[in-house]
């Protein structure tokens, strides 16, 4: 994935949120509504978790020390936890306390009963914008893969994360600008308290799904069936290879993954041999897969013809089709 883009979405969706953070809390003070002030708050989680997004992305560039000999790639993944737990409890539980507290004691809008509308319809452009950067940046990564499995496949953090909050915000706007244009119609400010639950509610699930899909990558998620294959393809690529005994993967950062593999070898093979067999099978093995950049062969002799992998039996079954 291109780290400029997903810092160009980033960096979008942070300069929309502050100015969009700004202009609410205008309108929530001059209109009390809590729709507005929920509204406010998640606008500033947003802006927060922006920027620890930052912060994440340029602290996992630095380069290994004797301490982290891996890097720091996962930098980014504990960086997006933290964004699902800001957005979970100042985002929405906040937004489900002012709703409880808005229908306990409802009040109507009184004055400047123009504002929230207007605020929150340029908002919902603002969003919408961001969000249409955040789309144009993921198609690049994303490829066929549908949007549900990108956001769960996705080895990068950056992207989802605003992806799924743009969505949230955009959607929490609608919310808003339902309970706000409710409450001036009716009156009743119980409405306005109900927008406002929404919000809370919606913030609450994506904070939930976010911290599912990211908790998945702080254990370490192997790489991509695609990837998979093209290393095992490489590595038997070599006729110095006759086979892959068994292979161990793992994203150490969403663009550097771990290669742990043990091959089989000819019993007659010298240490020249074996040398040269896994100098090939690395080198074929980067040339296929660019973010493998730690990898590990260990040779073996195989005593007991084991089953071939499945990247084996589909080139052998190819070569006898042709």
């Amino acid at each position: 994935m291109s780290v400029e883009g997903s810092t160009k979405a980033v960096v979008t969706a942070l300069a929309a949120n502050l100015g969009i953070a700004v202009t609410k809390f205008v309108a929530y003070l001059l209109t009390a509504s809590s729709a507005m002030l929920a509204e406010s708050i998640h606008s500033v989680a947003d802006s927060s978790n922006q920027a620890l997004l930052l912060i994440g992305g340029k602290r996992a560039r630095r380069r290994a020390t004797p301490d982290h000999p891996f890097g720091y790639g996962r930098e980014r993944y504990i960086y997006a936890f933290i964004v699902a737990i800001v957005l979970f409890s100042v985002g929405g539980l906040f937004a489900l306390y002012e709703a409880w507290h808005k229908i306990s004691d409802p009040h109507p809008i009184t004055e400047w009963q123009w504002v929230p509308i207007t605020v929150l319809l340029v908002a919902i452009v603002l969003e919408a914008a961001a969000l249409r950067t955040a789309v144009r940046e993921s198609n690049a990564e994303r490829g066929d893969a549908g949007w549900v499995q990108f956001v769960r496949r996705s080895k990068s953090p950056e992207l989802p994360v605003i992806l799924l909050e743009d969505i949230g915000a955009l959607v929490g706007l609608v919310f808003a600008l339902a309970g706000v244009t409710m409450t001036l119609l009716t009156g009743n400010g119980v409405w306005d308290g109900v927008g406002t639950a929404a919000i809370g509610v919606l913030l609450v699930v994506i904070a939930v799904v976010l911290a599912v899909e990211v908790k998945s990558l702080l254990i370490g998620e192997s790489a991509s069936a695609e990837h998979e294959r093209r290393i095992e393809r490489a590595i038997l690529a070599g006729d110095d290879v006759d086979t892959i005994i068994h292979m161990r993967t793992m994203h150490l950062g969403p663009d550097e993954l771990l290669v742990a593999v043990k091959i089989a070898i000819d019993s007659e093979d010298d240490a020249r041999d074996v040398a040269h067999a896994i100098n090939g099978a690395e080198t074929r093995v980067r040339q296929a897969v660019p973010i493998a950049r730690l990898i590990y062969i260990e040779p073996d002799i195989l005593l007991a013809r084991r089953p071939a992998s499945p990247v084996a039996q589909e080139d052998q079954s190819a070569g006898a089709d042709s």
